[in-house]
């Protein structure tokens, strides 16, 4: 792949319909869309969340989310990827490699001390993707859902 012909930029309100399909790929489902659009027209408005998208001739092939909070265990800001999905037509050609590199410049600049990921026990590639990135297999994450909840 000629990575001229890759540009990385900041989602704007106007990439909600690209947003919304490639987050229903990632989760390979179709999501609520009313619920999507509130929460992407939210995430937008805060500074410290940001959405970037990847373009390769033109054409969106991938996205990943940063968010940047302040959390007391590290008495520090903390950023963290929430969402990243590449076309799958896409993958191997280093498109996840550039969509990182751009959140982690975007969490270094807001004062970040370190970038968290989590991701499903069963997305083994995406597990041996972010190691191979530098990322840290340290932690382990519990889920308690409440829809089921009375």
């Amino acid at each position: 792949m000629n990575q001229n012909h890759l540009q990385i930029r900041a989602a704007t309100a106007e990439d909600r319909e690209i947003a919304y399909k490639m987050i229903c790929g990632l989760e390979d489902m179709i999501l609520d869309r009313q619920g999507f659009d509130v929460a992407f027209e939210r995430n937008l408005k805060n500074n410290n969340i940001r959405y970037f998208l990847a373009f390769y001739e033109n054409v969106a092939v991938g996205i990943v989310s940063c968010h940047i909070q302040s959390l007391l265990h590290h008495a520090a800001l903390v950023s963290e990827i929430q969402e990243m999905y590449v076309e799958p037509e896409f993958r191997s050609l280093k498109i996840g490699k550039a969509l990182i590199s751009r959140a982690i410049d975007f969490a270094k600049k807001a004062g970040a001390v370190q970038m968290e990921v989590t991701s499903r026990s069963t997305r083994e590639q995406a597990h041996q993707f972010y190691q191979h990135e530098g990322f840290e297999k340290s932690h382990i994450k519990l889920v308690r859902y409440f829809r089921n909840e009375e």
